[in-house]
């Protein structure tokens, strides 16, 4: 695997306030890698050290063969020196520049003469399907157009690296659901480098070949869309991403390999559920199990002969319709469950089967 960006040990300090406790991560030349994590994990920060707009307290960054930053070495390269294209959460379009003019300032900056960063930026809005917009102002294109805007114009010089900062925060869901598909294709047209900062689990997973999920200055978990979604190493990255209900309790069986087992896990009320485990884990350990509100099976009778599971008392208190689906918030023995159910429950709904299939054991 050929790298593209590698991170060395990247700490970074406020005074007493340490952001980001020596990471490390390598990313993969002509990947899509997203940055994810809840506000104030340092997803921001790190992409912005990528950048050359902040420096680290401690570290390496490389960017292929160039060792951009190095505190040890007193390295570091200016951003105008990196190579990078980065375009900011609210685009930072020029509100006295045409579109013409916005994409081909890059190359204005980089002394390239006029006839040639024109043609330059008519040929990447028209690769852009954008051409249209060429002699329009900022204010007079929509959220999703702005956004293409300074896509292309992070894209016109040919940069080697595409940083992304939240650029779908400021779109309407709708639009939103239009970009992520258009960013798709983009990389896939480009085959470019690209880092996209996020707090949206949907675009992590949709657009990306490695996540990273990041929490209290480090990575909690890194991998492919699958892995993150279906193999979470911990109860964090289990409820961050897809929102998993957890259930505390111990383990009370165990058959079947370490990489591959089935568990009993008790909780503190007497219930018994069972789960597969990918961990190592003994007999009397705590353990929680993670499963996700759509895996959860609703019946009036508790009768599940199709699958295997844990059938569990279910009294449905909260429900809420979503168009397609309702999301059901119940009592159990053991607290609260939220399901996603297709069928409205109904006053006879008075059980929860959890597939063991489903249920995720995870060491707490």
């Amino acid at each position: 695997m050929s790298v593209a960006v590698k991170l060395q040990g990247i700490r970074k300090s406020y005074g007493a306030i340490e952001i980001l406790k020596g990471l490390d991560l390598d990313i993969a030349d002509g990947s899509f890698t997203s940055l994810l994590g809840p506000s104030g994990c340092g997803k921001t920060t790190l992409l912005n050290m990528i950048g050359g707009l902040d420096q680290p307290t401690e570290g390496t960054i490389r960017i292929y063969s160039d060792e951009v930053f190095s505190k040890a070495k007193l390295v570091n390269v200016p951003i105008e020196r990196r190579n990078i294209g980065f375009v900011f959460q609210n685009y930072a379009l020029w509100p006295h520049m045409t579109v013409l003019q916005n994409v081909g300032y890059s190359l204005k900056l980089k002394g390239t003469n006029k006839t040639d960063r024109e043609r330059r930026a008519r040929e990447m809005l028209d690769r852009l399907e954008l051409g249209h917009l060429a002699d329009r102002y900022p204010y007079q294109l929509s959220g999703g157009q702005q956004q293409r805007v300074a896509i292309a114009r992070a894209l016109v010089y040919q940069p080697r690296l595409l940083l992304l900062d939240e650029p779908l925060s400021n779109l309407d869901a709708q639009l939103r659901e239009r970009a992520r598909s258009w960013l798709k294709d983009i990389h896939q047209a480009f085959k470019l480098t690209t880092i996209l900062v996020t707090h949206d689990q949907v675009e992590a997973l949709s657009l990306s070949d490695q996540v990273v999920l990041l929490n209290n200055g480090g990575i909690e978990q890194k991998g492919s869309a699958t892995d993150i979604y279906n193999r979470p190493a911990t109860i964090y990255v289990a409820d961050f991403v897809g929102g998993s209900n957890i259930i505390g309790g111990k383990l009370s069986g165990l058959a079947g390999s370490e990489s591959d087992a089935v568990v009993t896990v008790t909780t503190p009320d007497g219930t018994q559920i069972t789960a597969r485990s990918h961990a190592k884990l003994t007999i009397g350990a705590t353990a929680s199990i993670a499963v996700r509100p759509q895996k959860v099976v609703l019946s009036a009778n508790g009768k599940q002969t199709e699958r295997a599971g844990s059938t569990i008392g279910f009294k449905p208190r909260t429900v809420l319709y979503h168009g397609g689906q309702y999301e059901v918030i119940g009592d159990t023995a053991f607290g609260p469950l939220r399901v996603l159910s297709e069928q409205e429950p109904t006053n006879a709904t008075a059980y929860a089967l959890l597939p063991t299939d489903d249920c995720l054991c995870v060491p707490s």
